[in-house]
């Protein structure tokens, strides 16, 4: 069957995540986080890296219909944290298809969650994203709409850059992502790929790292929000080097590979100069 257009707009059930302060300690090493820094990959004074705002928000996804899932890739992401996230904590989350956009050789499909505190029902995390389907376009809809996102004309004010290890696919699908995709050399090859590819999410946490360690003075209390859109596959082992240009508490960003090829375009964070 095609993908199934009824499901846009209609909210999900509420979903229930916890979380321990291993989980959160965890997805530090997933990400890259080192001995540098230990508030985030040890007990001691810990907090918790900005960008597992992601995984807290996740809820399980409707059926979009059948269709091979080699064939899907993820396409954009972004989340805007209303409150710093403990160590350990839990949310309930619902989640809505916003859209299923025709790009011709594939699908893009939109989505947004709202994630609020189990226990007082306040806002934590509201998240976005996107996913691409190839071989799903050319139904004729609507193609989405256009961002106008732009580098500055300038050079830079800061530019990070973070090794990835050859088996950080491997540390980081512990933080519940399992697609063979990242693993399997089988199933990379199906999607067309010679050794497995490192997750979107962890290229997105790698960036996130550094703003926040480059802009926000290592204080995730100060990371109020990121976006993002996936250009390109990372493979486990490289480096990934993030461009990062400030405009008071507007960032924009750009993460690249050491060829220059671009893996998340279109950047944007919100940092809070207090």
């Amino acid at each position: 069957m095609p993908l199934d257009h009824s499901i846009v707009g209609v909210e999900s059930p509420a979903h229930e995540r916890t979380w321990t302060s291993k989980d959160t300690m965890l997805y530090a090493l997933g990400v890259g986080a080192n001995t540098s820094e230990l508030e985030f990959t040890t007990e001691k004074g810990q907090r918790v890296l900005p960008t597992f705002a992601v995984l807290a928000s996740q809820a399980p996804g409707r059926r979009l219909g059948d269709f091979d899932p080699a064939m899907l890739v993820h396409a954009e992401q972004g989340f805007e944290l209303h409150r710093e996230l403990p160590p350990a904590g839990g949310v309930r989350t619902t989640s809505k298809v916003t859209g299923i956009y025709d790009k011709g050789s594939g699908a893009l499909v939109t989505s947004e969650a709202r994630a609020v505190d189990l226990d007082t029902g306040e806002l934590v995390v509201s998240s976005s994203s996107a996913l691409f389907i190839r071989g799903e376009g050319g139904f004729g809809g609507d193609r989405g709409p256009r961002d106008a996102w732009a580098a500055p004309d300038r050079a830079p004010d800061h530019k990070v850059t973070y090794p990835t290890l050859p088996e950080q696919a491997l540390i980081y699908r512990l933080s519940g992502d399992r697609n063979p995709l990242h693993s399997d050399p089988e199933f990379a090859a199906r999607a067309g790929f010679d050794r497995p590819i490192l997750h979107g999410l962890c290229t997105y946490g790698v960036t996130g790292r550094a703003l926040l360690h480059a802009v926000a003075g290592s204080d995730p209390g100060r990371f109020l929000a990121m976006s993002g859109r996936f250009t390109s596959p990372v493979f486990p082992g490289e480096s990934l080097t993030v461009s990062i240009w400030v405009d008071g508490e507007d960032v924009r960003f750009r993460t690249a590979k050491d060829d220059g090829t671009v893996v998340i375009d279109r950047g944007r964070a919100t940092i809070s100069r207090r």
